[in-house]
């Protein structure tokens, strides 16, 4: 009988050391999904959990890594946990087209409205930072 115990406790063991470890990947269903997952994990501070509710695009990946770059280098850790401990609410969405949303919301800690712009490619919905921070063209002004 404890030969047979032995592997057993073992096999056990090793399946619930190597499922503690393991992750489940936080995927959207559709896009209030998309944008309430990105939104809560900026929220949260976890930028690496934010990039893959986004378009991975040059200009997306700019915007989030200064979003970044504030969050460490300049909010206070009062403000940090604010957000952490913020819920989201959500207004209302705007279809722009079959593949384009825009989902108005706050947070309960600071409660200024805002907007997020969700796109679907690849049968994916994906936040696009462009929308909520559009890139300013200064090529025009340089003579």
């Amino acid at each position: 009988m404890k030969n047979f115990l032995l592997p057993v406790l073992l096999t056990l063991t090793f399946f619930s050391c190597t499922n503690s470890e393991n992750k489940t990947t936080v995927t959207s269903e559709n896009q209030v999904d998309a944008a309430r997952n990105f939104i809560r994990a900026a929220l949260d501070g976890k930028w690496n959990d934010a990039q893959k509710f986004m378009l991975p695009d040059s200009t997306n990946l700019q915007v989030l890594d200064n979003l970044k770059r504030n969050w460490e280098n300049q909010m206070n850790a009062d403000d940090k946990r604010g957000y952490r401990d913020a819920s989201i609410n959500l207004y209302d969405t705007r279809n722009v087209a079959d593949t384009i949303v825009i989902v108005n919301y706050s947070n309960s800690y600071k409660k200024e409205r805002d907007s997020v712009r969700v796109v679907r490619i690849n049968q994916q919905w994906l936040v696009d930072l462009k929308y909520s921070f559009p890139q300013t063209d200064t090529s025009h002004h340089a003579q």
